[in-house]
């Protein structure tokens, strides 16, 4: 029913939640899961004036350490039986999860209800509720 699955995480405890569920759909048909970190890029546009560190190095440390570890994930995942593999994106949180989903055609998202930034996404609005309303395939959702 699910062949391909995408994962977007921001390594929070809600998003490894996800996990779980991630390895009970392989009886549902699942073949492969494609592990989504979104370095966001709004984060990195505040100018070096104000800031006390070069910014510019900041989303590289970023991305390096998401590969890192998404690795450690599809290691979990490879060794529950699925295919996996791991893309590091930069942009919009929301906006790169349903780009990717599209570009990936998957049949089904398994996201975490709130990631690592719970107060920010209450006052800009969650980016698994964005997906949720945005999306064109199905959204699983972990509390």
């Amino acid at each position: 029913m699910f062949h391909k699955i995408l994962y977007p995480t921001d390594f929070s405890d809600r998003s490894k939640k996800a996990l779980a569920y991630l390895v009970q759909l392989k009886n549902a048909g699942e073949k492969e899961v494609v592990i989504l970190h979104v370095v966001d890029t709004r984060n990195l546009h505040i100018p070096e004036i104000f800031s006390m560190m070069d910014l510019s190095t900041l989303g590289e440390k970023q991305a390096e350490k998401a590969v890192a570890e998404a690795s450690s994930i599809a290691g979990l995942l490879n060794n529950a039986g699925l295919k996996t593999r791991v893309r590091i994106e930069r942009g919009i949180p929301f906006k790169e999860i349903l780009r990717v989903a599209k570009e990936e055609d998957v049949s089904l998202i398994v996201i975490g209800s709130h990631g690592a930034s719970n107060v920010e996404e209450m006052l800009l609005g969650s980016v698994s509720e964005k997906v949720i309303r945005k999306s064109k395939v199905p959204v699983f959702v972990v509390k």
